[in-house]
Parts: structure tokens; sequence; C-alpha cells
């Protein structure tokens, strides 16, 4: 039987923490950001993390499930 792969656009975008939980980038913060007010900008930082009811498919996408 061949070998599981994981997919790779997943392995770019997702780490999973010693926790169980998966870890994931912010979006709306590459370009044209001169329009967007400093709260909103602020808001979009810090560690964000995957919500319950995706974890399943993003486990199975990087073979730890």
């Amino acid at each position: 039987m061949p070998k599981m792969k994981t997919v790779s656009g997943a392995l770019k975008r997702f780490k999973v923490k010693k926790n169980g939980s998966i870890k994931r980038g912010s979006a709306f913060r590459s370009h044209i950001l001169t329009k967007m007010t400093q709260k909103r900008k602020r808001n979009l930082r810090g560690p964000k993390t995957v919500h319950k009811t995706d974890a399943g498919r993003i486990l199975v996408a990087l073979c730890k499930a």
C-alpha cells in the first residue's frame, strides 16, 4: 500500500500546536492596507486558530488524523 501524502498547500498554511489546536494565518493582511482603519488592522494581528468544525478536515489533509 502506498504512503499517505500530506496536502502540500495545507502543510504550508497550518501548524498543529501541542494542545491539539491548529494555528493558521490571518487573511486580508497582504496589500492595500492604507484604506483599512488602524483598529481593523490591529485586530488582524496575533495568533489565530482554526474553528473546531474545520479542524477534522485539516487534520486529514495533514495526515495527523
